[in-house]
């Protein structure tokens, strides 16, 4: 298993980014306030307006750092494309099983089939660390929808079939989300997933950490020498990292959700850390954005053993983790691809 690295997180909306030697250099007002070597960094995201210069540009395509310019929400802008790693007979494979159904929904199938189990498992560990909070009947009643929906996924005979059963199973997970926010209820509360923008403050978490969770799927994809773009579940559509919506399926309750829930009841956010818009939408401050993501790296160093490799390491590769498999699966090595599944 590789190392994990650091990623370079730019928040300020004033900064430049630029490059001295082997040096990445953040610059505020013509003053250098940060600089880190070229070799200590997997990628580098920025937020809002920051520039930077062809010469930082050249270096990352060297050293195959990837460079992306995300909105001050979090959605991507743009991305600097480093040179295509990885043997083109795999990307071959890929894209002739993207044009057999059959085959795309087999590896669709387990996508789906992780999500609703990591889903199932996040409602499950709130029955059992919470067993005297509120609504506990309305959760046990979603635990067994959840269960009923995953023996759909695996009798599922079309693709469309398929994403009307993921999207029953989003609506019976995020029904009983707002029971498991236990802090602050008067500031976080969920009535629903929205976005684009998002329309509440726990929206607002989510989709901040959906948006960092899509980028590192996209980069574990391009490092096994998969085509992001083209995916399974997500069909192809122009600027879309459809294989990193697919692969990121699985790990939305394990790295997103379960973060969000414990910067809320930890109190590790308050609604000074947002700012609403004047259409209405949600968004973190400078400040607030600065406190998800030391939190989203602090989780990324811990550990965990994997289920299906049976080895310890950071939580951060779970993504490079299942590239892996999922490359090794359409390469023909294994079988099926493994859902990454938590109990």
């Amino acid at each position: 298993m590789r190392k994990l690295l650091n990623t370079l997180y730019v928040t300020t909306p004033e900064a430049h980014l630029g490059r001295d030697g082997e040096n990445v250099v953040v610059r505020i007002d013509d003053q250098v306030r940060f600089r880190i070597p070229i070799h200590n960094i997997e990628s580098i995201i920025t937020f809002g307006y920051t520039g930077a210069s062809p010469g930082l540009m050249h270096l990352c395509s060297e050293r195959g750092v990837a460079l992306s310019f995300l909105s001050p929400s979090g959605r991507l802008r743009a991305k600097m494309a480093t040179p295509t790693k990885g043997n083109v007979l795999l990307r071959k494979r890929q894209y002739s099983l993207y044009d057999q159904e059959n085959e795309s929904l087999k590896l669709a199938c387990n996508f789906v089939f992780g999500k609703i189990n990591n889903c199932r498992a996040v409602l499950r560990r709130y029955l059992r660390d919470h067993h005297c909070r509120l609504g506990q009947q309305d959760v046990s009643e979603a635990v067994k929808k959840l269960s009923n929906q995953l023996k759909k996924v695996l009798n599922t005979k079309s693709l469309n079939e398929l994403r009307g059963i993921e999207g029953e199973s989003a609506r019976t997970y995020y029904s009983v989300f707002d029971y498991l926010i236990l802090e602050s209820k008067d500031v976080f509360h969920f009535r629903g997933r929205s976005r684009r923008p998002p329309l509440d403050l726990t929206n607002s978490v989510l989709s901040f950490l959906y948006s960092l969770l899509a980028h590192d799927c996209a980069s574990a994809l391009e490092t096994v020498g998969l085509d992001p773009q083209v995916g399974f579940l997500h069909r192809i559509r122009p600027g879309r990292v459809s294989l990193g919506l697919d692969l990121m399926e699985e790990l939305r309750p394990y790295l997103v959700d379960r973060l969000t829930l414990s910067l809320i009841n930890n109190r590790q956010i308050e609604a000074k850390d947002f700012l609403i818009k004047e259409s209405g939408g949600i968004l973190l401050t400078d400040e607030g954005r600065k406190k998800v993501i030391d939190a989203w790296q602090t989780r990324k160093q811990q550990e965990i053993m994997h289920p299906y490799f049976q080895e310890r390491f950071a939580i951060g590769l779970i993504p490079y983790a299942q590239a892996m498999l999922l490359a090794r699966c359409i390469r023909g090595d294994i079988d099926s691809y493994p859902p990454f599944l938590i109990k």
